[in-house]
């Protein structure tokens, strides 16, 4: 896979994608990160990305012609038919989910653009697939959420992580969030790990997991519960979840 990031800074990049699994799945030969400035790609010689809004506002703009030029570029060195993915990360796009990071994993080509100041110049909406947001919230600009996507995307190309069975028992990918986790030491401050943990009784702790999976769902992200299909003897469980909830 190659993944071109489109930002006007890029050393943001250049350290972090060579940490840990973003480094291993560059040297296994898995990615290939492609950091495009689009200041490369301004029109004028002062290299000018962002201008004054119309209608007034304060702040500025991205400017359409700049990264237009960029993703044309980027089109030259791509086969036409690869699958290819064009993201806009914005506070005002599709929410991020694990879905669309197991979507964008089958992809050839991941092409990111990261906007600035006020935003981009909504023309660029027009040249992209997909504009995602990673969250009800703001940030600077498109960079930092890039590299969640970066992340999300990279350990769900197959063999860039060691365990695959890890990834199957992750939050999200069966609907809920992940179980709780404990290893050494049994006791710390007074807080003991489950005894159920330590039984060795394999068929008890998958439904002891399955349990607490639910239950965690149900306290955090309660809903997650209404797009899952949950048996009989789950439904139960989240019954009972739910009255020693409202009794405490």
């Amino acid at each position: 896979m190659k993944i071109f990031i489109l930002t006007i800074f890029p050393d943001i990049f250049k350290d972090t994608l060579n940490f840990s699994i973003l480094k291993r799945a560059k040297e296994k030969g898995k990615v290939d990160y492609r950091i495009i400035n689009i200041r490369d790609f301004a029109l004028d010689k002062h290299k000018t990305t962002d201008d004054i809004p119309y209608g007034g506002l304060e702040g500025m703009v991205m400017k359409v012609e700049p990264i237009f030029n960029a993703l044309e570029k980027i089109k030259e060195d791509i086969d036409e038919n690869s699958k290819t993915k064009i993201l806009l990360l914005s506070a005002s796009g599709k929410k991020l989910t694990q879905e669309k990071l197991r979507i964008y994993s089958q992809m050839d080509n991941i092409i990111l653009i990261c906007g600035r100041y006020e935003g981009v110049d909504e023309r660029v909406i027009n040249f992209v697939d997909e504009e995602i947001s990673i969250g009800d919230y703001v940030l600077s600009g498109g960079e930092f959420p890039a590299m969640v996507l970066i992340e999300g995307i990279v350990r769900l190309i197959p063999d860039v992580l060691g365990n695959k069975q890890s990834i199957e028992n992750e939050s999200f990918n069966n609907g809920l969030l992940d179980y709780p986790q404990y290893t050494r030491p049994r006791e710390f401050k007074g807080y003991i790990v489950p005894e159920v943990l330590l039984s060795g009784n394999h068929e008890e702790i998958k439904k002891w997991r399955r349990r607490q999976a639910i239950k965690k769902t149900y306290l955090n992200r309660p809903d997650l519960l209404d797009n899952i299909n949950l048996t009989e003897e789950e439904k139960k469980i989240l019954d009972e979840i739910k009255k020693g909830d409202k009794n405490e």
